[in-house]
């Protein structure tokens, strides 16, 4: 086993010491309005706020640290570290936010963009689990072609076609299964990452001017116009990834998608709407006592702090670094599946089971034993891997957006000039 014991101890004890010394600057800067019982209450904020970020940097920080040591399935383990990553991004940003309430609005900046980062490393991950792009887009063929032998094996999904509920089925077309249903997935989960990063550098410049007004929903400031587009964009790359689960949800059984898939919406979804929620509360006057006063929409940053406590300890359970040390693969072979519908025959029962047991890779020797990366390579995989397939994924949407715009602009031109 790769003796990391002493390396997480190490980074452990630097972010405590560098918490412990950012936690002081608050204590000599408490405001002098606050009453003795307002004052303890503020203390025991910050306090609660820091047991629980502690807890969610050790505990996120063993386990990226397990899967860089067990990295035996780089395509799948590089994007999952980057969700376990949220934990920690999310929980040390909103201490810091906590703290310093001048510097609580750049901050947030970085969660946004990394919450859509995370997204993106979400649908990526699965992706990978089903084998990479090629196999996800075959495996959804095969079950179109199978559908249409059976129609009546999945109503939702008969004939190959991935209806809309009420009422986006009045507006959008049909979804067909393969690379119609894989590509229109993928653009709505990128766009969302282009547009967090294209709406940050709007807020920023907004702030700058005085006019951007965080949780003030009056027509003359710019958030609730950022907020509409932001919270548009975000839902509709859920909507994509919750159509993607539930077509691909039967052959992710063996990693347990469920549970992964509700944990990492919770995180994204929630925290949003709690922002949200907060700043409108603010805006009605619900939030009145002198404390509260103080604090303002840094609420939303103390949640955040105690939720992020929590879901360090259920990443433990949901992303477990210990199927790869086992050397067990969650990949499956779609070829069976194939075979059988490009005949249009049901497929034989037993050969099915067949190709959905998980493989394990049993070694007896260990000179055959395949060679574990260094951690410095795992960690290089995870930036220069991953970011390769973020700036290829991002170009195919760019451009993918821009062709329908620029053949309607091309067809007005032939119109207007015969």
């Amino acid at each position: 086993m790769f003796p990391i014991g002493w390396r997480v101890v190490l980074l452990f004890l630097f972010l405590v010491l560098s918490l412990a010394e950012s936690s002081s600057r608050p204590w000599s800067m408490w405001p002098s309005n606050l009453g003795a019982e307002q004052t303890f209450l503020y203390s025991w904020t910050i306090f609660s706020a820091s047991i629980c970020v502690l807890v969610a940097l050790f505990l996120s920080t063993y386990l990226i640290f397990e899967h860089l040591a067990a990295y035996n399935q780089p395509e799948e383990q590089k994007f999952l570290i980057g969700i376990v990553m949220m934990v920690p991004v999310y929980a040390l940003e909103s201490f810091l936010s906590l703290l310093d309430a001048d510097a609580a609005f750049n901050y947030e900046i970085i969660r946004d963009w990394y919450e859509a980062f995370a997204l993106y490393c979400f649908g990526r991950y699965l992706i990978a689990c089903l084998g990479g792009e090629d196999s996800t887009i075959e495996f959804m063929e095969s079950k179109s072609l199978i559908s249409y032998s059976i129609p009546l094996i999945e109503e939702s999904y008969a004939y190959g076609i991935v209806e809309h509920p009420f009422p986006l089925s009045c507006l959008l077309r049909e979804w067909y299964l393969g690379t119609d249903f894989y590509q229109a997935v993928k653009v709505g989960i990128v766009q969302y990452m282009i547009l967090k990063l294209l709406c940050a550098p709007l807020a920023m410049f907004f702030q700058f001017l005085g006019v951007y007004g965080e949780g003030k929903f009056e027509w003359g400031y710019a958030y609730p116009y950022l907020a509409v587009v932001v919270n548009f964009s975000q839902s509709w790359a859920l909507y994509c990834l919750v159509q993607f689960y539930s077509v691909t949800k039967d052959k992710l059984a063996p990693i347990k998608p469920l549970a992964k898939f509700l944990t990492f919406k919770s995180i994204v979804f929630l925290t949003w709407w709690q922002g949200v929620a907060v700043a409108f509360l603010f805006s009605m006057g619900a939030f009145k006592g002198s404390l509260a006063q103080e604090l303002k929409t840094r609420i939303q940053d103390y949640i955040i702090c105690i939720e992020m406590g929590v879901a360090a300890v259920v990443h433990l359970y949901v992303y477990p670094a210990v199927p790869y040390k086992r050397g067990e693969r969650c990949v499956r072979d779609v070829s069976i599946m194939s075979d059988y519908a490009s005949l249009g025959a049901p497929a034989d029962p037993e050969e099915v089971r067949d190709c959905e047991r998980t493989p394990r890779l049993r070694l007896g020797c260990n000179d055959e034993r395949p060679k574990r990366p260094k951690l410095h390579q795992s960690f290089r995989d995870v930036v220069i891997g991953s970011g390769e397939i973020i700036v290829d994924d991002m170009k195919f949407t760019v451009s993918h957006v821009v062709e329908p715009v620029e053949r309607g602009i091309a067809k007005i031109n032939r119109t207007n000039f015969p």
